[in-house]
């Protein structure tokens, strides 16, 4: 039973551990200064090219280089856009909870199989509810329109 609970604490030390990795590379990365150094090395390695012959070692660092840091970084905006999703689902849930919106749709993320379903529901109710607003500017101008005969 230690052993689980140890277990599990080294499993969550190390997810908050690769989380704030992830948040602070991300913010990093994001940044004009790291986009400068990137076109600064990418400007060093074509330089130095007829220094090397534009040997295929020459290439290959460029194309090594490049491969992990597009590697690292999948995993990296993975996890950002992981801790987006969840922090504007929680928003949108507490939004629903509180609102008007019905209190069902709360967690329908997790319905896969039945998404599109409801999808599809939202969209014609929203249609639905664009002509019946129609139907009631259309029937409260007819009124309108009778009250000034009648006055008339």
């Amino acid at each position: 039973m230690c052993a689980d609970k140890a277990a599990k604490d080294k499993d969550r030390g190390a997810a908050k551990f690769f989380g704030e990795l992830a948040s602070r590379t991300s913010q990093a990365a994001g940044r004009a200064s790291a986009f400068s150094l990137a076109a600064a090395v990418v400007i060093v390695w074509a330089v130095t090219g007829p220094l090397f012959g534009f040997s295929d070692t020459w290439q290959l660092v460029i194309n090594t280089g490049t491969t992990i840091v597009t590697f690292l970084m999948v995993f990296l905006i993975q996890n950002s856009q992981n801790r987006d999703s969840a922090a504007i689902q929680v928003k949108l849930d507490e939004l629903i909870r509180v609102g008007a919106a019905r209190n069902s749709l709360v967690g329908i993320e997790h319905l896969t199989d039945k998404l599109e379903d409801l999808r599809k529901k939202c969209e014609a109710r929203a249609n639905a509810e664009k002509v019946g607003a129609g139907t009631v500017k259309a029937t409260g101008r007819r009124a309108r329109r009778a009250a000034e005969r009648a006055v008339d």
